[in-house]
């Protein structure tokens, strides 16, 4: 309760303090809405918002953006105010946002992750992508802006992310510093849509459709009002997707009007479609200074803001600053709040903060303002859950790190010893009409906290098999890529697979801190003793285990290998704790559910899904388990 009250006296000088920061930018700053225009006639919205002094010159700092750069008109101001980003109009810079081509205010026709055009140099492309309305607009910005100082940098989280790398790559002279942060990267291996050939059903039903946040519904451009949606019938997101069936229901409900859903159900295996629109095509000789932003517990891009980075350190041998930063945050929390928790799992400190402070601000400062200041940031700076701090490393993966496999045995035991017995393995039936759900509860939309969710509630399931070690006896790092190494065989010709590496916190772990969600909140504690926190969840689509571009059914009762990458972690499991593995088939609505039969999924028919029985092998001839990236 004294929390709450506490928070009550607080918030009237929290909106004080909001009032004077908004007054502040309406004195200090001027808007300007202007149309750029690109090399091939179409008109780009970009509204401008420069410090009304004459005497000095200022940098520039651009976001394009598909979610348009509201609110329109004379007067009304971005709330920079609200976050972080009033730190940049306190050092003076003069902030750009821009609609990209044919959405909201801007003309032309939009395509998704738009693919590169041909032709290496955006300078002189005839054909128009996101380089060459990039070079454009900042070639527009630095001759017509008066007072800048010739330097720009661009930065985005997710989408903006993308046309970030995008901008990054037109390798304008004056595009000095450039931060792609969780940028949208390959849409069929690891990012938002398909995760190693699974589709991300709900995410992407409620992000494209009319039901939902309706980006991909029809709406004409230019405009500044937003596509029409028509809600959900059922906020249960479990029984509506369960209800729907298969992938071709969806479909109906979307209609004809909505162009990218039906060109993902159009191609469903990794073909050229998908090949060109990969966004590390475009990190190569990169020119700016890279900044590439990261959240271990992204559960959106988390896949393409290190991906990404390790393109360009490939691409651009010895360039001088390409740097990744990770922190333990969901989908944009460094941007969002102060970092201090995800769900139930406290980092100890204000982590969001630290990196607004410490790393963002003065990379822009450093590159954009000139700054003889000494700057110097490590190649990979990475926050470490479980030991909760920041650590900087020469190279990511870092080389004091040494691959380890955790091997799966009889009894649910997990142990780094291979196993001798001459049989062994585990079974479950996975049941399409009863998936396992992602989260515990019942839930409107796919929250973001299941990344660290207890999973309690999945290892009590009869169709999730559970391995565990013993109490730790020393802390063991890990630090780079989880790798799942499974023998299985199956009943069916298709089967998905889910593997999980948990932290499991020791018996005797109290509450988790108090903490406050709104002012109307009580506030409550979780208890910790035994919690099951995830580092790092991946599925696998089994058909494509050994291919990408050509899946290949399974032989019923054949033992085959699964052995794929859950992607990047940074977690000491301390001593006392646990190490737990768990393996399912189904996470659902989180993934649509496999028929299990081999076979186009995207056109499916209610009635193909059937139950499959799954085995996984632990023993000396078939070997199984999970290999860990242990830091010396």
């Amino acid at each position: 309760m004294k929390h709450l009250i506490l928070l009550l006296f607080a918030l009237p000088l929290f909106i004080n303090a909001q009032e004077i920061d908004s007054l502040w930018v309406v004195q200090h700053y001027s808007k300007q809405e202007v149309y750029i225009t690109m090399r091939d006639g179409i008109k780009l919205f970009t509204s401008i918002y420069s410090p009304k002094d004459n005497g000095e010159t200022h940098p520039i700092l651009m976001l394009r953006t598909p979610y348009s750069c509201v609110p329109y008109g004379d007067g009304k101001y971005y709330p920079f105010w609200k976050n972080y980003k009033k730190a940049y109009l306190k050092e003076g810079y003069i902030m750009v946002i821009q609609d990209v081509r044919g959405r909201w205010m801007s003309e032309g026709d939009y395509v998704n992750i738009r693919p590169l055009s041909p032709g290496a140099d955006a300078k002189t492309k005839t054909a128009i992508d996101e380089t060459t309305d990039s070079y454009d607009a900042i070639d527009w910005l630095v001759k017509n802006i008066p007072n800048n100082n010739g330097n720009v940098g661009v930065f985005g989280i997710s989408y903006p992310g993308f046309y970030s790398t995008m901008a990054a790559a037109s390798n304008h002279p004056a595009l000095k510093a450039v931060s792609p942060q969780a940028p949208v990267t390959n849409w069929f291996i690891g990012d938002d849509d398909p995760h190693n050939g699974a589709f991300f059903v709900m995410d992407n039903f409620d992000f494209s459709s009319a039901l939902g946040f309706g980006f991909d519904a029809p709406h004409p451009a230019p405009t500044s009002e937003p596509a029409r949606t028509v809600g959900y019938p059922d906020h249960d997101n479990y029984n509506f997707y369960l209800n729907e069936g298969a992938l071709p229901n969806l479909t109906k409900l979307c209609g004809d009007s909505i162009k990218f859903w039906l060109d993902l159900m159009n191609h469903p295996t990794y073909d050229a479609w998908w090949k060109e629109r990969d966004a590390r095509q475009a990190t190569k000789n990169l020119q700016p200074a890279m900044l590439w932003v990261g959240g271990l517990f992204d559960a959106e891009d988390n896949w393409g803001a290190w991906h990404s980075y390790m393109a360009a350190e490939q691409n651009n041998p010895g360039k001088a600053f390409n740097k990744i930063v990770e922190g333990p945050w969901f989908h944009g929390q460094w941007a969002r709040d102060e970092g201090e928790h995800l769900g139930n799992v406290y980092f100890g400190s204000k982590t969001s903060l630290w990196y607004q402070q410490n790393i963002e601000l003065p990379f822009f400062n450093h590159f954009l303002k000139n700054k003889a200041d000494s700057f110097n940031l490590a190649e990979a700076t990475v926050f470490i859950t479980g030991a909760n701090e920041w650590r900087n490393f020469d190279q990511w993966p870092p080389a004091g790190k040494q691959d380890k496999e955790l091997y799966l045995q009889n009894n649910g035991k997990l142990s780094f010893t291979k196993p001798g017995n001459t049989t062994g393995f585990d079974e479950y039936i996975s049941d399409p009409a009863k998936p396992v759900p992602y989260a515990e509860e019942v839930q409107f939309a796919r929250t973001r906290k299941y990344m660290t969710d207890d999973q309690r509630f999945a290892a009590r399931r009869p169709d999730v098999l559970v391995f565990e070690t013993d109490s730790l006896t020393e802390d063991i790092t890990v630090t780079g890529s989880i790798i799942a190494d499974l023998k299985t065989s199956i009943s069916t010709t298709d089967a998905d697979f889910i593997v999980k590496l948990i932290d499991v916190f020791p018996d005797d772990s109290s509450y988790n801190e108090e903490h406050i969600e709104s002012p109307g909140d009580s506030g409550y504690q979780y208890p910790m003793a035994g919690y099951q926190m995830p580092v790092r969840m991946e599925i696998m689509r089994g058909k494509f285990r050994n291919s990408y571009e050509k899946p290949e059914p399974f032989v019923p009762g054949k033992i085959e290998t699964v052995k794929y990458d859950l992607g990047n972690a940074a977690h000491t499991f301390k001593k006392g704790h646990r190490i737990m593995v768990q393996i399912q088939s189904t996470w659902f609505p989180l993934v649509d559910r496999n028929p299990q039969k081999f076979e186009d999924i995207y056109h499916a028919k209610d009635g193909d899904f059937i139950k499959s029985a799954i085995s996984v092998y632990h023993n000396a001839g078939n070997v199984s388990g999970i290999i860990l990236p242990v830091l010396k």
